[in-house]
């Protein structure tokens, strides 16, 4: 959408001729009157000073429209009014002077018509008007802009602040399998260990200078996040992802969204040799991302406030202005996560 002052400088011609009619408006009403009256050469002269009289405003509503808008855009009301009525008093001087000339070959004018000072001082309050509108919109888009510069920030801020929640609470979780692994004595399995895992932290580290990311990068940090979870739990813990490639492109979401509905299906379940535990990824119709798993309840209630899914749900917000959807019955945990379209 343009701004006040764009409209006014692209339509500048049609404003200005619209002012005009406006302004000299008296003169057309009364223009059959005058030529019925008026005969020969003295009504042709009087037609022509007429159409110069029309031109000569449109003219001059233009340029001070123009001086106004660009080189008086922060000026105030009084400088500006000040300003615009000399330029006017100085073109009623230069038109009253030419007036004054025709007038002298026998043409009738009004150059000193209480009509006639009345419209350069009705052409000096619309354009000092407009100019002073001009400003204020200016002003207040300015203002807008800037309101909504720091309301960005801010949320860029409290976003920051929880994906960082995130990370001492992973990290703790990943020296565990870490130490598993030493003391069974698994080079090679080790090694593999910490190289998937530097790319997790890889991943986490860069997430806080991210908001939004396509739905494959959040994809291939799961798959990544596999090889560290089959580890941990021995296999008994495997992931069913169900999303079609075309689509993982076209598609955003909050950087890591998964990791804490991952992080929930391990800290709420028995995950064991007879609670082997799945977690399903997929799409549905509505282009939700669906994160399912079966509910194995453990003997005794996790230490554990929710915050995972509190912190998720405010980054939906924050960063989509859009809700998560959270589905339990006996068997199922679901969270429904909605996707944007990539830009």
């Amino acid at each position: 959408m343009l701004s006040f002052d764009t409209y006014i400088s692209r339509k500048l011609p049609l404003v200005g001729l619209i002012s005009a009619v406006f302004i000299i408006y008296p003169n057309i009403a009364c223009l059959p009157w005058d030529i019925k009256f008026l005969e020969g050469v003295s009504c042709t002269g009087f037609y022509w000073y007429f159409v110069y009289r029309f031109f000569f405003f449109w003219g001059l509503i233009c340029l001070l429209l123009r001086y106004n808008l660009r080189q008086l855009s922060t000026a105030q009301f009084k400088e500006r009014f000040g300003r615009n009525f000399l330029y006017s008093l100085a073109a009623y001087a230069g038109f009253a002077s030419i007036s004054y000339w025709i007038h002298s070959y026998g043409i009738r004018t009004d150059f000193l018509g209480s009509t006639l000072i009345s419209q350069f001082f009705i052409l000096c309050s619309l354009c000092t008007l407009i100019g002073h509108i001009s400003m204020l919109y200016s002003t207040q888009r300015e203002k807008e802009r800037e309101i909504e510069r720091l309301r960005i920030e801010n949320l860029q801020s409290r976003c920051d602040a929880l994906a960082n929640q995130i990370n001492p609470h992973f990290f703790f979780n990943s020296l565990n399998g870490v130490q598993s692994l030493i003391r069974k004595k698994d080079d090679e399995k080790t090694l593999m260990y910490v190289h998937e895992l530097s790319d997790i932290f890889r991943y986490i580290l860069q997430s806080d200078k991210r908001g939004l990311v396509t739905l494959r990068e959040e994809l291939e940090f799961i798959q990544s996040f596999r090889y560290v979870m089959e580890v941990r739990f021995a296999n008994k813990l495997v992931f069913s992802i169900q999303v079609d490639e075309a689509m993982q492109d076209e598609l955003t979401l909050p950087v890591l969204s998964l990791l804490p509905l991952v992080e929930n299906v391990t800290v709420h379940n028995r995950i064991d040799s007879e609670h082997k535990m799945e977690i399903t990824i997929r799409l549905n119709e509505q282009k939700e991302l669906v994160v399912s798993n079966p509910i194995y309840p453990k003997l005794s209630p996790p230490d554990t406030n929710g915050t995972g899914l509190r912190n998720l749900e405010s980054r939906f917000t924050l960063l989509m202005n859009r809700q998560i959807r959270i589905e339990c019955d006996e068997n199922t945990f679901r969270v429904y996560l909605p996707l944007n379209k990539q830009n």
